[in-house]
């Protein structure tokens, strides 16, 4: 009979169904309902751990681009030959703005 409902049955076969699970509603909602709010819990769970592991990738990738940063600044002042080579990369900006 379930087979039929699933490759387009008859009407019979729907109702059925139909009547069968309106039976059994007030049966299956208080089973239903625990299980559904701890599904729900646990999702936001999981999203407030992952909203917080993210923000700490951040933060770290955040550090590492500051310490390059701050590497590619101290080599350029240093004169050291770790910075870009001349003509290559972007050119400098003028300071001298004219009025």
């Amino acid at each position: 009979m379930l087979d039929d409902v699933f490759k387009g049955g008859t009407i019979v076969a729907g109702l059925a169904v139909g009547i069968g699970a309106a039976l059994l509603a007030p049966v299956l909602i208080p089973v239903l309902r625990p299980l559904a709010k701890s599904a729900i819990k646990a999702g936001m769970m999981a999203y407030d751990e992952a909203m917080v592991a993210l923000a700490e990738l951040n933060e770290t990738a955040g550090d590492i681009f500051a310490e390059a940063r701050s590497e590619m600044a101290e080599a350029t002042t240093n004169g050291a030959g770790g910075g870009p080579a001349r003509g290559r990369g972007r050119p400098k900006r003028s300071t001298n703005y004219a009025s």
